[in-house]
């Protein structure tokens, strides 16, 4: 059962407040404004709440929101679908859609989808992003899993915590993919604030990494849906690459592709790395 986490949504609210421009949402800007964004009176206001009770939850001192409550915040925030479930399950409630349960467990039809996708690198990772299943062009691409300590095989752990990750992208790929570790871990936390394994990772990489830590501290989320990335393979040289990210009807894990399309130089290098195999590639994965 949820629990809510007073300190995690007094911060998250007040991050959120602090985006957003007045002239946004029709309200008037002032050059007297002492602090960036909306000021706490103007988010109440919009909610239909009052005052005090937003102050309250800001100060993480008020009492559980109800479901009516935190729905006219969302909107007064402007919240995306991510932050919006981020808000109810910070707030000791379930959104209506979320009834997922973690499991490190892959389908076998899901593992039968992976050896189907011989010509395509794909993956499956978990609500922590542990990586729990990969194809042969997976670890083409990217280094095999396999030769991993199982602690290593994450995504996030492998961004913050292996020095040689960052040579496998372009600069603003790899600054990019980071930011969207951290917001989809800190989404997936709140979701499951019971899982310890995740809450451990969490801590070891804010421990670690000092750009780990300071990207937490943004209280930024978003799930991880679809992106575009280039990877900088030692062998077969730069590759452009789509990626696509598919839910399990359960939602508690995610498989990933890597595409190209036909006739693109990035096609091509996928199909000379279905050639070359892993014989050339680099133990870890990156």
């Amino acid at each position: 059962m949820l629990k809510i986490d007073r300190a995690e949504l007094a911060a998250f609210l007040r991050t959120r407040r602090e985006r957003l421009r007045p002239e946004d949402l029709g309200l008037p800007a002032s050059s007297r404004r002492r602090t960036a964004g909306l000021r706490r009176e103007e988010v109440a206001m919009l909610a239909g709440m009052s005052v005090d009770y937003y102050i309250r939850l800001e100060q993480a001192r008020g009492p559980q929101p109800s479901a009516q409550l935190l729905g006219a915040l969302s909107r007064a925030l402007r919240l995306t679908k991510d932050e919006h479930d981020h808000l109810f399950h910070l707030s000791g409630l379930m959104p209506q859609d979320d009834r997922r349960a973690p499991t490190d467990h892959v389908r076998p039809g899901v593992l039968h989808l992976l050896d189907k996708l011989d010509d395509t690198p794909a993956m499956v990772v978990s609500d922590r992003a542990d990586i729990l299943a990969w194809n042969a062009m997976h670890a083409a691409l990217m280094g095999d899993p396999g030769r991993l300590p199982p602690e290593q095989r994450n995504i996030a752990w492998q961004h913050f915590c292996n020095p040689e990750a960052a040579a496998y992208f372009e600069p603003e790929d790899f600054a990019r993919n980071g930011e969207n570790a951290v917001a989809d871990l800190r989404a997936r936390q709140a979701a499951h604030p019971d899982d310890t394994r995740l809450r451990a990772l969490v801590e070891e990489l804010r421990t670690r990494s000092p750009r780990f830590a300071e990207l937490w501290e943004r209280h930024d989320v978003q799930l991880r849906r679809s992106d575009h990335k280039t990877v900088l393979h030692p062998v077969v040289g730069r590759i452009t690459l789509d990626c696509e990210v598919m839910f399990t009807p359960e939602h508690d894990q995610r498989l990933i592709i890597h595409s190209a399309p036909a006739g693109t130089p990035a096609h091509q290098a996928l199909a000379l790395l279905r050639v070359l195999g892993t014989e050339r590639m680099g133990v870890g994965q990156r």
